[in-house]
């Protein structure tokens, strides 16, 4: 059986979605669930050092994770795509092309300007910490076996 392909989505894939892929991938690999998991975003900016230093923290290492465009995935289809961006203010990338399902889980940004890593800390955080739960429910969710995405 072939692994669920999904793609998460943020504006600039530094942080929330960055995070998000980490986590799916982490409780795939510990529930046994096939996915293949990549995120990118509208306008990439890098992936953020502190959403590193958190995950890491947290025991999963995205430190080799790279900041992509969404146009690195046009014309590729994706069961499940995943936008993460939070505040009504910014402007969350849509998937035009050819996915099962789109969710939209807002999750605030971390990232906020004109605050020292010392301040941004606590929002990183718990920020990833959200995006934690929400992701080992939903990699729970594609496991039982009665939820089919074929």
């Amino acid at each position: 059986m072939p692994d669920t392909r999904i793609l998460v989505l943020c504006t600039g894939n530094r942080c929330r979605s960055q995070m998000a892929e980490g986590w799916l991938r982490h409780f795939a690999q510990s529930q046994r669930v096939g996915l293949d998991v990549h995120s990118a975003g509208t306008n990439p900016k890098g992936v953020h050092p502190l959403a590193i230093r958190v995950m890491a923290e947290a025991g999963v290492d995205i430190s080799q994770h790279e900041s992509q465009h969404v146009d690195a995935f046009a014309g590729q289809a994706f069961k499940v795509v995943v936008t993460v961006c939070g505040r009504a203010k910014e402007a969350c990338p849509v998937w035009l092309g050819d996915a099962l399902m789109t969710i939209h889980e807002p999750f605030d940004d971390p990232d906020i300007p004109g605050l020292s890593e010392a301040e941004l800390l606590p929002t990183f955080n718990r920020v990833r910490d959200q995006i934690r739960d929400w992701a080992e429910h939903f990699v729970g969710l594609l496991g039982q076996e009665d939820l089919t995405f074929s």
